[in-house]
């Protein structure tokens, strides 16, 4: 349904150009917009006039007109004055506000369309059948970008998702839940990935303030019909989840830069802790001092090179050689072997995983 607040810029920018007051009541007798004080005046007469068979008429000094969408009487409009001028800026009037309301029906079940399409809930018929009918293209290129924040959302924000991506009518933008905005994007045939990032900055850049500051941005992988669009959806909530536990530095996350991590944050609970039990004996990586951990984070960032990590620790290398040793001891892993180093990292991600999910269950 059309927001108050859109119809009464209609009506006051019908009246800029008419001169004309207009004022529209709801079957109900509401006053849903107005440019004139004493319209709540002639809520009776607009009640007399949605039982009356006419589609317009002069009760008291203005022109009553009934605004239907698809046969169903929604609004009556007003048009003060009883000239001819004023019968056709209020017949005038009257198409504009039914045109909106055929706009935004369209755009609710598109709306609608898009989020059961993401969450499964249209078989495979349905899918193709509805999308016809709603003149959506079902072999267009697309993917789901999901912004989330701290915050609850609401319309600012999904207009200001809409805008800086140019209100495009071939992109989808809508909600399936309290903290995210969904955009289901329709790509040209030359955009790729790179292409992704850049219309992920947008999204992200479209919020101000805090909420710039506690805001994620994930999107899925490309898809190409229509019945993928809910996969492209399910990679970006996965990217979000996994960007979560092991990339928090980022506000941008691709699902196809998620690597291993994607495969940890598959793996059941009961697995991971065998794994950590059976790699550390017990312990955790949590036991180690910061030293070790600083050491151990540094050696994989420089990619096993004991030399540039040295240099970047300010320690001498022997110094350096002294810690893995140690830990080597501890833990029965080299790390300047790489299937140990693998193990090793793999752990520390897998203890990093099991930690999240403790918050969570909480």
């Amino acid at each position: 349904m059309i927001s108050n607040q859109i119809l009464q810029n209609t009506v006051e920018g019908i009246k800029q150009i008419s001169r004309v007051d207009v004022g529209i009541i709801d079957t109900d007798g509401n006053v849903l917009a107005s440019t004139f004080e004493e319209v709540g005046q002639y809520v009776d007469s607009a009640m007399l006039f949605v039982n009356s068979p006419a589609d317009s008429q002069e009760l008291q000094g203005y022109q009553f007109f009934k605004v239907y969408d698809d046969a169903q009487l929604e609004y009556i409009l007003l048009a003060s004055g009883s000239s001819d001028d004023t019968y056709m800026v209020g017949k005038m009037a009257a198409f504009q506000v039914q045109n909106l309301l055929i706009a935004y029906k369209e755009r609710f079940d598109k709306d609608n369309f898009i989020k059961n399409l993401l969450l499964d809930n249209l078989l495979l018929i349905d899918i193709y059948n509805r999308a016809k009918k709603l003149h959506i293209d079902t072999e267009a290129r697309r993917v789901v970008f999901i912004l989330e924040t701290d915050h609850e959302k609401d319309n600012a924000s999904l207009e200001n998702v809409r805008m800086c991506l140019g209100n495009k009518a071939k992109d989808f933008i809508t909600a399936v839940d309290e903290k995210s905005v969904i955009v289901v994007k329709e790509l040209a045939p030359s955009d790729d990935y790179a292409e992704m990032e850049k219309v992920a900055s947008l999204i992200i850049n479209s919020l101000e303030g805090t909420k710039r500051e506690h805001a994620h941005v994930a999107y899925g992988t490309i898809v190409g019909e229509i019945q993928e669009v809910s996969r492209s959806y399910k990679e970006a909530r996965m990217a979000l989840d996994v960007g979560k536990i092991f990339f928090d530095e980022r506000d941008i996350i691709a699902y196809s830069s998620l690597g291993i991590g994607r495969l940890i944050y598959q793996l059941p609970m009961p697995l991971c802790k065998m794994f950590i039990k059976e790699i550390f004996d017990g312990k955790s990586p949590d036991d180690f001092d910061e030293e070790t951990l600083t050491t151990i984070n540094k050696f994989f960032e420089n990619s096993l090179n004991v030399s540039e990590t040295s240099r970047q620790l300010y320690i001498h290398r022997n110094t350096l050689v002294y810690r893995l040793d140690k830990l080597q001891k501890s833990t029965g892993l080299d790390l300047r072997v790489f299937e140990d180093a693998i193990t090793f990292k793999i752990a520390l991600m897998v203890v990093k995983y099991m930690k999240y999910m403790e918050t969570m269950e909480y």
